[in-house]
């Protein structure tokens, strides 16, 4: 494996892409300084330039050289470094970061994620990484190496971690410039509850701008499966799959993937895509999904869901 993160260094610094694990999402990583390594992952993807990309670094320190951190973002940092929060900020006046990666802002994500495989990359390559869900844009994030070679063919590298921890998106908070409110602008792992914990501060939902975004997960459209997703299902119709929470008796579902029989939002969490990948490969033209609590993660669960579920 330390082969395979010397080659992966190696292509990042010749302005390659790698796909690579976080305890997220699988990534579609390069280096966030070079332009034309950047253009590679919008071109990859199809993503839209106006959807700005989140960066990875090794650790706050890092950080900081980027994006210019207040007291609480800092403690938010210090409280959940490495892992699945990132944070919105200023841009660091001369920072070396493209401006396709902000999408032309003043400001930018940053995450120090926690996976070994990732944080071995970042240490090797001495980059920080601009690196979006590897995955065409649009459609189901990838949390596995097979989930990535389905949906991108022209990547120079794929790092196989296995299936990732936390099975969605990291969540997304901007400080106010007061230090005086917090908004989610995506939820995630790292829920309201821990963050209003952490910060002492009560947690507000930011809507963000569709069409100028300032952080990724804005798109009504988004998270998709190839099948139609409705949600809230009491019953199942003929021929749907099903994508289900808590104990499940169902025999009229096409096929039926339980996101977690004993009703844990986490497990669920860590199952979501792999769950809707799976009822894609069985073929199923409809997915009904049951009631997922809003508590907890439920609500970053919730928000993929309906997204996935909303039209085009």
């Amino acid at each position: 494996m330390r082969e395979d993160v010397a080659e992966a260094a190696q292509i990042l610094a010749r302005w390659g892409v790698v796909a690579l694990p976080t305890e997220t999402v699988y990534g579609l990583a390069a280096d966030a300084s070079n332009e034309f390594a950047v253009k590679k992952i919008f071109d990859l993807k199809g993503r839209p330039s106006f959807n700005p990309l989140i960066v990875h670094v090794k650790d706050l320190a890092r950080a900081e050289t980027i994006g210019e951190f207040s007291p609480l973002a800092r403690r938010l940092a210090s409280v959940f470094w490495p892992g699945p929060l990132t944070l919105v900020v200023p841009l660091q006046r001369g920072a070396r970061i493209c401006s396709l990666v902000t999408a032309g802002r003043d400001t930018i994500g940053l995450r120090a994620p926690q996976h070994p495989l990732m944080q071995m990359v970042l240490s090797l390559s001495g980059l920080a990484l601009a690196a979006p869900s590897a995955n065409v844009s649009g459609s189901l994030s990838p949390t596995s190496a097979a989930h990535v070679q389905a949906s991108l063919k022209d990547v120079d590298l794929i790092l196989d971690g296995g299936e990732t921890l936390n099975g969605i998106e990291s969540t997304i908070v901007q400080v106010s410039d007061d230090d005086k409110a917090l908004y989610i602008l995506r939820p995630g792992p790292v829920t309201a509850e821990a963050l209003e914990a952490a910060s002492g501060l009560r947690v507000r939902l930011k809507t963000q701008d569709e069409a100028a975004p300032i952080a990724p997960g804005a798109l009504l459209k988004h998270y998709s499966p190839k099948a139609a997703v409705r949600l809230e299902a009491a019953e199942v119709f003929e021929g749907e799959g099903l994508l289900g929470f808590g104990p499940e008796d169902e025999d009229r579902a096409t096929a039926v993937f339980n996101l977690s029989p004993r009703g844990d939002l986490i497990e669920a969490a860590q199952k979501l895509y792999a769950g809707l990948h799976w009822l894609d490969d069985q073929g199923v033209t409809a997915i009904a999904v049951r009631p997922i609590p809003q508590s907890g993660v439920g609500a970053a669960i919730n928000d993929r869901l309906r997204r996935a579920a909303a039209d085009e």
